[in-house]
């Protein structure tokens, strides 16, 4: 291992300084990139992952659950089932089902396991061999000092926390994270714990996903979720899918994207990276479709460079305008824009001073693809325009955003059948955390009904996001962090500044199902609280419960596991908070939290008399296909930060992108062998990269003008805040990207994503606009990465 000794701080001292995956490199095997996603092999590689997992009965099984009515939601994306006809065989994807393999396994790891193997030995293991450890079956403590978590009981589990919280100088020591996959009921009574306990320090995975996107739309139009449903795919004229990959990261939108198109939708995609997901797609549902040719998705494929997305946006209204010059009242809505917007003229004004070339040669567009674009525009009413993390990552993601509702504004595409704004969410109940308050700035109503309903006086100062708590932490100010799921550690920005953040915790307790690298980096004392998963069966005095979730369309829907628990040591999230609640806060707390854990009825009941839209939520969530939540924009009505009644046309400019000759723009992506930071494997099929993580996609002109090969090794460098952060030993890989973007895996390369390098106005971190160097990778750099580790941690290596 060629990072060993950079691993090796005291062994005794229980603080591995091996916060990012070990530097190895295995055979790298090349293969040419698909050019349609699904089909055969996805089928073959969901069953490969289910036996891997030693999960073929429970996960095989629970597959014919997943999505279903009367089943349990899909543990990975947030992607909605159709309100009917779901397919009783396979209402899944290939994501889906690796996600369950690895709940569903049937390899345990308890108090044998963390007896044998070290903090410091487990430190050493790359991320997908820590994921194949097995479920977690017992809580574990790990004392100051110590080398082995050990096992703790649940009741002792909670005594260390309350002693910890009730010791703090100010609530505001403490933040409590929330991963997407929490349920609205476990979420409710979470944020209401740590409410009652005094702060709004509620950062959660939102912070690093899609704030950009409900920070810009509830600016925009009024409010910060998309505005389509699932219906809309299949009435659209034209869908336009721009910074997102959803043959990985949500491929049951492949099916949706099939229909609309069958029903006469064009479809646009905007990427820096041709994704076979864009392409074609075979349905695994359908066993024709397994042995005919692959459906052709795209019919037009614009290859943007890294942040060029903002001079395509602009280019592309310019055009319009002049279409509407040529064809007066028949391209822009002028009597929807009239009625229902404000800034129209002053949006004209600016977009005339563009000159289209220039525009062209920031985006890396050709001019005639981009009026072919426009054209498609011009001559299409119900348009649907979808987003990832390719735009909300980027330094002017919210500003983009604007940009994308500015078209649709002027064809008056938004609030009409087929037509509204799509940012495609991530985990599977992120959106459900944030309606159910998990939120980091809660809005004076918000809190007023909690105080009206309940009878404490919630904090109204507003708490820590993500990339605040950790500079709270690396500064003392946050002393205890709680986090309800997720791998913190391995999402966020700038590893070694994050992992030297929270080795100054006094307490760190992790709320988990399985293993990862968040419980190696932990605070002087810690805890690991493992839970059932959303699979298997919760029962509560006898009686099997439900839970519920939020999906990308607004969908409340209930959710029901099937499986036996892994363990009888287990217990679920909404008791973890309840118990916790009643450990800290004991006499003074006003609420009832053995009600909430005697019942999730009573917890949904509160929630019905408190958030807007819950009316009847106990009566309405197990109705077939659950209830939508009220969507404004949905029903055409619109307001904006400055002009209430009306949605917004917004100005911004086109960022400088200029580099040195030695730099590039890197953006990080995942693999389709990962989702978001759980390594399923250590291949990316689509993109035919196979048994290696540690790559770098170039250009082929920018690999020969740099003087490097293809397959030669590298390491990477970024100079954010005059620091120098390096991330070595990868390997060139020739890929079809524009010249001078560059794209690697995360969370490899999060070490070079400064902590200030954040979306204007979101505060989230931009890890799709990093500046890099590229060099020839030299043998002497553990060397320096070393020296950086003592600096930033304060120690010497041995």
């Amino acid at each position: 291992m060629e990072n060993e000794n950079l691993n090796k701080k005291n062994e005794y001292s229980g603080h591995s300084p091996a916060a990012q995956p070990p530097y190895r490199l295995g055979e790298l095997k090349l293969e040419a990139p698909e050019n349609w996603a699904a089909g055969a092999p996805a089928v073959m590689h969901s069953i490969q992952q289910l036996v891997r997992d030693a999960s073929t009965l429970r996960g095989g099984r629970a597959l014919f659950s997943m999505n279903q009515f009367d089943g349990f939601d899909c543990p990975s994306c947030a992607w909605p089932d159709p309100d009917h006809d779901r397919s009783p065989i396979a209402e899944y994807c290939e994501s889906g089902a690796k996600a369950l393999a690895e709940e569903a396994t049937s390899k345990k790891i308890g108090a044998d396991f963390f007896r044998e193997n070290s903090v410091y030995d487990l430190s050493k293991m790359t991320d997908y061999q820590i994921s194949q450890l097995g479920r977690i079956c017992e809580p574990v403590y790990l004392p100051e000092g110590g080398t082995h978590y050990q096992p703790i009981s649940w009741d002792n589990a909670f005594a260390k926390i309350a002693e910890k919280l009730n010791g703090l100088d100010s609530p505001d020591e403490a933040m409590f994270y929330t991963s997407g996959r929490t349920s609205n009921e476990a979420t409710w009574v979470y944020q209401l714990f740590g409410r009652e306990f005094g702060t709004n320090n509620f950062p959660d995975c939102s912070n690093m996903c899609h704030e950009t996107s409900g920070y810009a739309l509830t600016r925009c139009i009024g409010f910060g979720k998309g505005s389509v449903k699932l219906e809309d795919f299949y009435e659209s004229d034209l869908i336009i899918i721009m910074g997102q990959n959803p043959g990985t990261n949500s491929p049951r939108m492949l099916s949706a994207l099939t229909k609309g198109k069958k029903n006469g939708a064009k479809i646009m995609a905007i990427n820096p990276l041709p994704e076979a997901g864009l392409m074609g797609f075979r349905d695994p549902q359908k066993p024709l479709a397994l042995i005919t040719k692959p459906f052709e998705l795209s019919d037009l494929y614009l290859p943007v460079k890294i942040n060029g997305d903002m001079a395509l946006l602009k280019a592309l209204q310019l055009l319009l305008l002049e279409e509407e010059e040529k064809n007066p009242g028949k391209i822009i809505d002028h009597p929807f824009i009239t009625e229902k917007t404000a800034g129209f003229e002053a949006l004209t004004e600016e977009l005339k001073r563009y000159d289209l070339g220039f525009l062209a040669e920031e985006c890396g567009v050709p001019g005639e693809k981009l009026r072919e674009a426009a054209q498609m525009i011009a001559t299409n009413k119900k348009i649907i325009i979808c987003w990832g993390m390719g735009i909300t990552q980027q330094h002017n993601g919210v500003d983009m955003i604007y940009n994308i509702v500015n078209l649709l504004l002027m064809k008056g595409s938004i609030g009409i059948r087929g037509g509204g704004v799509c940012p495609v969410r991530g985990h599977s109940n992120v959106q459900g955390n944030r309606t159910l308050l998990v939120n980091h700035k809660p809005t004076d109503e918000q809190l007023d009904a909690l105080e009206k309903f309940y009878g404490f006086k919630p904090p109204r100062e507003g708490g820590y996001d993500v990339v605040k708590a950790i500079k709270a932490m690396h500064d003392g100010k946050v002393k205890f962090m709680f986090c309800m799921g997720g791998n913190l550690l391995s999402a966020a920005p700038d590893t070694t500044y994050t992992a030297d953040a929270m080795r100054k915790l006094e307490m760190s307790v992790m709320v988990s199902t399985k293993l990862n690298r968040g419980h190696l980096i932990h605070g002087k004392e810690a805890l690991i609280l493992p839970v059932i998963s959303r699979s298997e069966k919760d029962i509560v005095n006898g009686e099997l419960q439900h839970i519920s979730t939020e999906n990308s369309m607004g969908v409340v829907e209930w959710s029901r596991g099937v499986l036996e628990p892994i363990s009888e040591n287990l217990i679920n999230e909404i008791h973890v908070a309840c118990r916790m609640a009643k450990a800290v806060l004991g006499d003074r707390s006003v609420i009832d939290w053995d009600r909430f854990m005697n019942s999730y009825d009573a917890i949904r009941d509160d929630v019905s008399q408190c958030i807007p839209g819950f009316e009847n939520y106990n009566e309405r969530v197990v109705q077939k296909g659950g209830f939508y939540l009220p969507n404004n924009p949905r029903d055409g009505k619109f307001s904006s930060e400055h002009v209430p009644g009306k949605a917004a046309f917004n100005i911004t400019p086109v960022p400088d992108n200029s580099l040195a000759d030695d730099e590039y723009l890197m953006a990080t992506t995942r693999t389709h062998d990962q989702f978001n930071t759980v390594v399923y494997g250590l291949d990316d099929r689509y993109r035919g990269i196979f048994n290696e993580r540690r790559i770098v996609m170039m250009n082929e002109k920018d690999i020969e003008k740099a003087g490097l090969k293809e397959g030669e090794k590298v390491d990477l460098f970024n100079y954010d805040d005059g620091i120098e952060r390096i991330a070595p030993l990868f390997i060139v890989v020739k890929y079809a990207i524009p010249q001078k973007s560059t794209m690697t895996y995360f969370p490899e390369t999060n070490v070079l994503v400064s902590i200030n390098n954040v979306v204007d106005g979101a505060n989230m971190p931009a890890s799709k606009y990093v500046r890099i160097k590229i060099k020839k990778h030299d043998p002497e750099i553990y060397q320096k990465i070393g020296e950086h580790i003592a600096a930033a941690t304060g120690t010497a290596q041995q």
